[in-house]
């Protein structure tokens, strides 16, 4: 067996420093070592596709990225995986175990699929795997190829952990509890405007330091059809996945404000991002959400959020600040005066579009590839 303190160490000469993800029993030496270790940084995640968002964020800000899984919940992770990371190229270490190996220790009934078919799942996705090593003498040699393999096609790299492969760690301290802000009951606004209003006022007082991160669908091509440019990201596909990008974002640049430009389909989606969100609570952090009550770009069925209040859960969450307004004006006063502090701002809309809406020229790779040169310039 190995060390988990061997392994960060390995991984932290390679620069890699943020951990997410969601836990396994066989993970459990690797996640307490890095809970307890104060040069790297593990951030919960409520399922596996968020894990995988945060460490793929976390990587466009510059800081390489593990996403641990168990092989149960790579079911979770397969949306964003194939639509996210193999898309925009974004490199990633995933470590997932492996429950249910043919001819392994005996596991609980509903492992004996995923045991049989989670490598071939890899294969699947073109994401290259091996064994995670059962002797430190294998480790140095195995990060460096994952490594160059991360640099050389900008995509991820598996390591499959099989049962007793890291020596027991100790058990970290509880997370601290984190106060919860008053309880605010804002009142319900009517939609005036459209989203293009909205995502006028948002580029119009966007700060040259700030990066803007808009979902899928309708808002990103929206946002790429007023203006393109170097700072703004749009998301294909990995529907639910814009605000966890964002927070490993937010985390590997603190020095910027990140805007995230989320719809209300897209956050019901992956609602459990909240609460990591709000747990985290990056001051730089700005989360806006777009609520026109539907799925727009599939045809205008219609959402649930009619019967939500998306302040009061992200108040509920942990977010410290929460805001409800519907005029341009008011979003427009919001980028001037809001000072930091991770905030919800949801903004009911009417329903409607650009007339033939372009979808952008640049490709995804091209566009992730922009916005890392742009991080650093």
């Amino acid at each position: 067996m190995i060390s988990a303190e061997h392994f960060i160490d390995l991984a932290d000469e390679r620069g890699i420093r943020i951990y997410t993800g969601v836990p396994c029993s066989y993970l459990k030496p690797l996640i307490n070592g890095v809970i307890t270790n104060d040069r790297v940084r593990y951030i919960p995640a409520a399922n596996e596709g968020d894990a995988v968002a945060i460490a793929a964020g976390a990587e466009l800000g510059g800081l390489r990225s593990v996403a641990m899984m168990q092989n149960s919940g790579l079911g979770n992770a397969v949306n964003p995986l194939t639509s996210l990371t193999h898309t925009l190229r974004i490199p990633i270490l995933l470590i997932i175990t492996l429950r249910g190996e043919v001819g392994g220790p005996v596991d609980e009934p509903q492992h004996e699929l995923m045991g049989a078919i989670t490598t071939t799942m890899l294969e699947s996705m073109r994401i290259p795997w091996e064994y995670f090593p059962t002797e430190e003498t294998g480790l140095r040699q195995l990060l460096n190829r994952a490594v160059a393999h991360m640099d050389k096609e900008n995509r991820p790299y598996a390591l499959v952990m099989r049962k007793g492969t890291v020596q027991a760690s100790p058990t970290p301290p509880p997370l601290p509890m984190k106060p919860l802000p008053p309880r605010m009951s804002l009142p319900m606004l009517e939609p005036i405007v459209h989203r293009r209003d909205m995502l006028t006022i948002l580029q119009r007082y966007c700060r040259p330091s700030d990066v803007l991160a808009a979902t899928t669908g309708y808002t990103g091509r929206e946002l790429f059809a007023l203006d393109d440019r170097e700072n703004q990201l749009y998301m294909v596909g990995s529907m639910g996945c814009i605000s966890s990008l964002a927070l490993g974002l937010a985390l590997a640049q603190p020095q910027r404000r990140v805007l995230a430009v989320d719809g209300d389909g897209s956050l019901i989606m992956r609602m459990g991002s909240l609460a990591t969100i709000g747990h985290q609570r990056p001051d730089n952090l700005v989360h806006l959400v777009l609520d026109n009550t539907c799925y727009e770009s599939t045809g205008g069925q219609r959402t649930v959020s009619a019967s939500l209040d998306f302040c009061r859960i992200a108040g509920a969450c942990g977010y410290p600040h929460s805001y409800r307004l519907n005029l341009p004006k008011q979003l427009a006063s919001f980028l001037e005066t809001h000072v930091g502090g991770l905030a919800l701002v949801h903004i009911p809309i009417l329903s409607g579009t650009l007339e033939a809406l372009p979808r952008p020229n640049v490709t995804p790779r091209q566009i992730a590839q922009r916005l890392r040169h742009y991080l650093v310039s």
